[in-house]
């Protein structure tokens, strides 16, 4: 079982940056693949970033070249760095982990646990 808890989200205006992180309970944070999704308001939550426990990563064209994803898994903690971020970006952001089924990074069903969410608002 692993709980996770996202932090970090908040009001920025456009361009600014933000840093959300996820903490992670329980010992085995190193064994699994981790992800962020959003989900912005009418919409479906959608994967945004993934990382795997070795640290290959894969990334949304939407945000390719802007957020930075990372782990510390001494701290079992993963992180996203965001920077020049666009009113497009205001969502919700879910961190979540996965380590048995496989059915693609931005598949939902990769991935067994999910944190409460964390709102990231960009102003214009």
């Amino acid at each position: 079982q692993v709980q996770l808890v996202e932090s970090g989200g908040g009001l920025v205006q456009a361009g600014g940056s933000l840093r959300l992180s996820c903490a992670a309970s329980g010992r085995t944070f190193v064994s699994y693949r981790m992800a962020w999704f959003r989900q912005a308001p009418g919409k479906d939550r959608t994967f945004i970033v993934g990382i795997r426990s070795g640290g290959t990563t894969y990334y949304a064209d939407s945000v390719k070249g802007r957020f930075t994803i990372s782990r510390d898994n001494a701290k079992n903690t993963l992180y996203l760095q965001m920077n020049n971020l666009k009113p497009e970006d205001t969502a919700v952001y879910y961190c979540a982990a996965g380590s048995a089924y496989w059915a693609g990074y931005a598949s939902n069903r990769s991935y067994d646990y999910w944190g409460q969410g964390t709102q990231v608002t960009v102003s214009s």
